[in-house]
């Protein structure tokens, strides 16, 4: 259900909430009908240990969640969303798992149309091979989701189906199926193709919430100045002068135009803070500021090596360990500012839990990219709800593709089931009684709460803080 813009009449209200009613129970439905589980105990009621397993699904089920991350794009964009078997298969981690099952060179590959590579993609990796890694299960879980073959030797009845789907309606029924509401985007405004659909105006989002990202701004300063210049600000190559302070100019242009959630950064493994750095001083002379201005957190997501093989494209980055001494510097530096944080290297999230102990602006959240695997989420949530509580956000889907929210999602209930059953059981024995409130009051706050507690979700037009 989209969530409604201004003040509505109290009879469509109604039928919102009927219809959301009807959404929920759908995603419950669905997410039962998987586990085989059958819901269990009322709210006051304490739980018995061998209640705990099913009455997690079930609230796990019933819960929309949030996606404070992904790579998706509302209608309005156009060719930007991306959706269906085709940019499904060519997703970038089947790309660099495909190049190590076949002899097909990089060359060769991007000379093929987008069909002829996902034609490739899926003979190699789920034809000729079983695919159980976690990418290729994700496109079966998919599949499955809507019925459609998922060992068939070619995609013609898969492309029939999604040729047939219409976009405003395969997106509610994506986001009810994967239970998610908002859906938060990623938006860069110097992507030409992307400010042109914001510079021509946008009347609805709809379940989407939009970000504005910094990258170009932060990290690559001396290729992108001259876009801020031509458009009127008075910037430079040296960031010199009056660059932070237009810097500033442009992001509140940016921020009225998009009405952001947050703003964003991806940075390196190298990051370092305070280093003189033409990025580190827009950071703290524009950025901060501007953040402070409009109440917005700032969303580092560090640890990635850009481009160790760039004859993979997308799929050609890496990560490395970082020293996370700069994030404790940005947060003891600047305590009005919120940080929300993701470290892309498994060595450095013992090192995030324990600074979110010291520093209460700073809010560890998801388990990023070469993190978002089962084996490590579990590894990774369960040391956190150890250190933190429910004091962070577990999971955003990352998702770049529309339809792979269904199965990244499906596997944070499933994996976070395990996980929030082991604890109860133990907090069980170790004394103190579970009630199905108690569940729904903690798994409402890490996927839903600690994020509204941070960040404005409402729809823009709505009545806003």
């Amino acid at each position: 259900m989209e969530l409604a813009h201004g003040r509505e009449p109290r009879g469509r209200r109604n039928n919102q909430r009927q219809e959301q009613q009807e959404w929920v129970q759908g995603m419950r439905t669905a997410f039962l009908k998987s586990t085989g589980q059958i819901p269990v105990s009322r709210d006051g009621d304490l739980i018995t240990e061998a209640q705990i397993s099913s009455t997690v699904k079930d609230v796990l089920a019933t819960t929309p969640f949030v996606d404070i991350h992904t790579h998706l794009f509302a209608p309005a964009f156009g060719k930007l969303g991306l959706w269906g078997i085709d940019e499904l298969l060519t997703y970038h981690y089947l790309e660099a798992e495909f190049f190590r099952y076949s002899d097909t060179t990089p060359q060769e590959y991007w000379s093929l149309s987008k069909r002829d590579q996902a034609d490739a993609i899926w003979r190699t990796l789920f034809v000729e091979n079983t695919p159980v890694s976690e990418a290729t299960r994700g496109v079966v879980a998919i599949l499955q989701a809507f019925h459609l073959p998922t060992d068939s030797p070619d995609l013609a009845e898969v492309r029939s189906f999604f040729k047939a789907q219409t976009i405003e309606e395969h997106i509610r029924k994506v986001f009810q199926m994967a239970g998610v509401s908002p859906v938060v985007m990623t938006n860069d405004p110097l992507d030409p193709e992307e400010a042109a659909v914001w510079l021509n105006g946008i009347a609805n989002l709809g379940q989407f919430r939009a970000v504005l990202r910094l990258d170009r701004i932060l990290c690559n300063w001396s290729t992108h100045w001259q876009v801020l210049a031509g458009q009127g600000y008075g910037v430079d190559g040296q960031a010199s002068g009056k660059s932070a302070e237009e810097v500033r100019r442009f992001l509140a242009d940016w921020y009225k135009r998009m009405h952001p959630v947050y703003m964003a950064v991806s940075l390196p493994d190298t990051f370092e803070f305070p280093k003189e750095t033409i990025g580190n001083r827009l950071l703290k002379d524009a950025v901060l500021p501007a953040c402070r201005e409009f109440d917005l957190p700032l969303s580092l997501m560090i640890g990635v090596r850009k481009q160790v093989n760039p004859s993979l494209r997308l799929a050609g980055d890496a990560l490395g360990r970082a020293d996370l001494r700069a994030l404790e510097n940005l947060c003891r530096e600047f305590p009005a500012n919120r940080f929300l944080v993701s470290v892309l290297s498994r060595e450095n999230q013992h090192e995030l839990c324990v600074y979110a102990r010291k520093f209460s602006n700073l809010m560890p959240f998801g388990c990023w990219w070469f993190m978002n695997n089962p084996s490590i989420v579990e590894e990774i949530t369960r040391e956190r709800i150890e250190m933190l509580g429910t004091s962070f956000i577990p999971q955003h889907s990352d998702a770049r593709v529309l339809e792979q929210v269904i199965y990244k999602w499906h596997n944070t209930r499933r994996t976070l089931a395990r996980i929030l059953s082991e604890t109860y059981r133990l907090l069980s024995e170790d004394g103190r009684g579970i009630t199905r409130g108690d569940i729904e009051r903690d798994v409402t706050r890490l996927f839903r709460s600690n994020a509204e507690a941070w960040m404005d979700l409402r729809a823009p037009g709505s009545e806003r803080s």
